[in-house]
């Protein structure tokens, strides 16, 4: 986790409480800073997975071969740097 934190206070139903405590455990987890560690993941992947169905939404009429070329034009860019 990030040295410059924000604490949230988080309100969650018992039984999620309960079955995530429980795959933690099971996932040979549970130690202190897991479950914001788990959180964590969980709403960046969330944020990612929101960010790319709303590119592809966006992106849904545009030929896939402008699409590429935009890709292989980043690629090369970044190459260079």
């Amino acid at each position: 986790m990030a040295t410059n934190a924000t604490r949230w206070n988080l309100v969650v139903s018992a039984e999620t409480d309960q079955a995530l405590r429980q795959h933690l455990a099971d996932s040979g987890g549970g130690r202190k800073g897991d479950l914001s560690k788990f959180v964590e993941e969980a709403v960046r992947k969330s944020i990612f997975l929101e960010t790319a169905r709303a590119a592809k939404e966006q992106n849904k009429n545009v030929p896939q071969e402008v699409i590429d070329q935009a890709i292989e034009e980043a690629l090369a860019w970044a190459r260079n740097r």
